[in-house]
């Protein structure tokens, strides 16, 4: 059983105890680094994504050069 199991257990039989009120607060902090590290992950999957783009295609020739002074 993981912690968030075990805590969402403890939670969900309400009592009017201290060891309830921790498991609600532990319960709430485990649940936050799971939503915080669900919307990390998407965000680097995004960038990962996002930063791979082929380069042009160059047209075969000369380039289109100019002097400049």
């Amino acid at each position: 059983m993981s912690l968030w199991e075990k805590y969402k257990t403890k939670m969900e039989h309400f009592s009017f105890s201290p060891e309830w009120e921790k498991a609600v607060v532990i319960f709430s902090i485990i649940n936050s680094i799971r939503v915080k590290n669900a919307i990390f992950n998407e965000q680097l999957i995004k960038t990962q994504t996002d930063e791979y783009t082929p380069p042009p295609k160059r047209k075969p020739g000369k380039p289109n050069l100019r002097l400049v002074k």
